[in-house]
């Protein structure tokens, strides 16, 4: 499988990790943003394999297929064998 992930998901992804460091600043190191952020990206290259498919549980991503981890949920689309990962979602955002 290939992977194309937009660059909307590593901006949200980004995001919300820099304002956990912001409002923890005492005890969230930027090691521990680094780490995260990684963590978040490394779990995309999942979808399909033991992040399994489901049907968007948001109006916006209707047309897309959707996976989560235990935080992060995923809206992609499948072409041949190509992922293209369209947008990110902190577990704790979603509504």
């Amino acid at each position: 499988m290939n992977y194309r992930i937009s660059k909307k998901c590593f901006v949200k992804i980004n995001s919300f990790y820099k304002n956990v460091a912001k409002k923890y600043k005492h005890t969230y190191s930027e090691d521990m943003l680094h780490h995260s952020v990684d963590e978040t990206i490394d779990s995309m290259y999942e979808i399909e394999h033991s992040l399994l498919r489901r049907t968007p549980t948001i109006p916006q991503w209707q047309g897309f297929y959707m996976a989560n981890t235990d935080k992060w949920y995923f809206a992609y689309t499948i072409n041949g064998d190509t992922i293209t990962i369209v947008d990110a979602c902190h577990a704790q955002n979603m509504h």
